[in-house]
């Protein structure tokens, strides 16, 4: 009986695919790493905490230590970085730590929140293996990286995920506060309110849900009334990011030039067509473990030998063969369509507005992990696991190998998302 109450206990599993899936990524990039042929391009991979800290992370470091700047023009400043992060890593730091520490804790451990209250959701709605399963597609998806690095994903994965759980049980006032938390951690987390603002009416719900709607924006005015006092420019955090783009709007020419990778290679075509086909064609025999495990260790060959695997130093193959970025962003969005009656209607509508906001930026450029920002996918996808365990333990298993690929590459301080 208490072995019984022990494994079926919300935080057991949830801890055991953050431990694990964390896991990996120390191994890949302490121990794995070090061992990898380095690309031009690279560095050579950092030990200690510095292993966790690159690109946005020396922004947050800086806001930190200096605060805020900005001057118009066009160039990049930290003004583009929401506070909420710096802000609770100062006071981490308070206790004694260095950035770095801090910085790493507080995002691993609030990721780890965020897997926990993913599984508490699902298993409310639809049972313990949907959670089950959109846990480890939350846990293992190898752009929950930035959980464990210096980035924002593991706070406005905990803050939206809560802020999204509470809308749906009608915790109005509760859905407020982890909205405020999610908008002052970055930009995307104002696509609650439209979310929030049309679940209300379509359900019909009562004033406090229009009110806790609105409310979820007050973190981003007071942050654009800060820019005012200190910059005279209320939307400095906009402005700034011509510092990153040109342009705005869909990034229709960069999307076709990655499918003009994938199509300009008549061999990588002509695979992906006929493993279509043959998965589609033999679906009934792939019941049998055997053969399916065949197909999946050739899944897993092709993929290898396509992706020009990092270790022969040929650089990111996540650049060179954008499949990854392509299935995540486009795939998801399929998913959601097709789980649009099945998952809670507040999810399917935050998504869907998210996905116009990050597809609008006039940039390919960390698409994905914004993607993968969106708990509604991992919601999704594993309600579809729950039907399909067999694909589910493939897919999860090739989600490790991406994992490691990618935490070995941010070792070696090169841009992955």
């Amino acid at each position: 009986m208490a072995q019984s109450k022990f494994l079926h206990n919300d935080l057991i599993f949830p801890t055991t695919m953050w431990f694990f899936s964390r896991l990996i990524i120390v191994v890949a990039m302490f121990l794995i790493a070090p061992l990898i042929p380095i690309p031009e391009n690279a560095q050579p991979p950092a030990f200690g905490w510095d292993v966790f800290y690159a690109w946005d992370s020396i922004w947050y470091h800086r806001i930190v230590v200096v605060g805020y700047e900005f001057i118009n023009d066009g160039k990049q400043y930290s003004v583009a970085f929401f506070p909420l992060l710096p802000l609770l890593t100062k006071a981490i730091m308070y206790f004694g730590l260095p950035f770095k520490v801090a910085a790493v804790l507080l995002n691993n451990f609030a990721f780890l929140g965020a897997l926990i209250v993913l599984y508490s959701w699902v298993k409310e709605c639809y049972g313990v293996s949907a959670a089950r399963w959109s846990t480890v597609v939350l846990g293992w998806c190898p752009y929950s990286l930035y959980g464990s690095v210096i980035y924002t994903e593991g706070l406005f994965l905990l803050f939206s995920t809560a802020a999204l759980r509470a809308f749906d049980k009608k915790q109005h006032i509760s859905a407020a506060i982890w909205g405020i938390l999610s908008t002052a951690t970055r930009i995307t987390g104002v696509m609650l309110i439209p979310a929030f603002l049309f679940v209300a009416w379509k359900q019909h719900r009562g004033v406090k849900a229009y009110l806790a709607s609105f409310a979820v924006g007050s973190s981003t005015l007071l942050y654009s009334l800060y820019c005012l006092i200190k910059f005279n420019d209320p939307l400095a955090f906009v402005h700034v990011q011509k510092g990153w783009r040109d342009s705005t709007g869909f990034a229709a020419q960069g999307w076709w030039n990655m499918l003009m990778q994938i199509f300009s290679s008549p061999l990588l075509l002509g695979l992906i067509v006929l493993s279509g086909f043959l998965l589609w064609r033999f679906r009934q025999q792939l019941i049998n473990i055997k053969l399916r495990g065949v197909f999946y260790f050739l899944w897993l060959l092709l993929w290898l030998g396509i992706g020009e695997p990092l270790w022969s130093a040929a650089g990111n193959p996540f650049d060179k063969i954008p499949l990854v970025k392509i299935a995540i962003v486009f795939g998801g969005l399929g998913l959601l369509w097709y789980s649009r009656a099945k998952i809670p209607l507040v999810t399917v509508v935050y998504a869907f507005f998210s996905y116009a906001l990050i597809l609008n930026t006039g940039l390919t450029a960390s698409v994905e992990r914004y993607a993968y920002g969106i708990v509604s996918l991992s919601f999704a996808l594993g309600l579809l696991l729950k039907d399909y365990r067999a694909w589910g333990f493939a897919i999860a298993g090739f989600f490790a190998v991406l994992l490691a690929s990618l935490a070995v590459l941010f070792a070696q301080n090169q841009w992955v998302a």
